[in-house]
């Protein structure tokens, strides 16, 4: 018995637009039992809003362009190499405030978050509060699928 992997060329990807950013799925629960893997190319305006998953922890790791990257109380303007850890429970956000697209990669963990960001590309607002939330929209999708959020 072979144990296959996954390899996958650049724009072979399947995903999602959220508000003119795109998100391609590079590796989601189907293909692993421990992480999943997006990348996102960031439009200029995108903002995801003040937020925090209780039961996910995030990594993201800027490719191209700058992004305003939050983790708790801290927002900085990253470029290519920064890495921001978000622990379960810890406020974040990312966005981008300048003028060109920003690419980053996102690394969740447990997988299965690839639910929760369709769910939010067809049913959700914009939302850009600096309150730290959980959108009733998503939180209520969630519960329904069972996905940790």
């Amino acid at each position: 018995m072979s144990v296959e992997g996954l390899i996958l060329h650049h724009g072979e990807a399947h995903g999602v637009t959220l508000h003119q950013t795109r998100v391609d799925y590079l590796v989601t629960a189907e293909h692993s039992k421990q992480c999943s893997l997006f990348e996102f190319t960031v439009a200029p305006g995108f903002n995801t809003g003040a937020h925090y998953h209780t039961k996910i922890e995030e990594i993201f790791y800027v490719l191209e362009g700058e992004l305003d990257l939050r983790c708790g109380e801290r927002t900085i303007r990253g470029g290519p190499g920064t890495c921001v850890f978000v622990p379960p429970g810890a406020a974040h956000a990312f966005g981008n405030s300048g003028s060109a697209p920003g690419r980053m990669l996102l690394i969740t963990a447990p997988p299965g978050h690839e639910k929760y960001l369709t769910n939010c590309a067809t049913s959700l607002p914009r939302v850009e509060s600096r309150t730290p939330t959980r959108s009733p929209s998503c939180a209520q999708s969630m519960t329904r699928s069972s996905l940790p959020h």
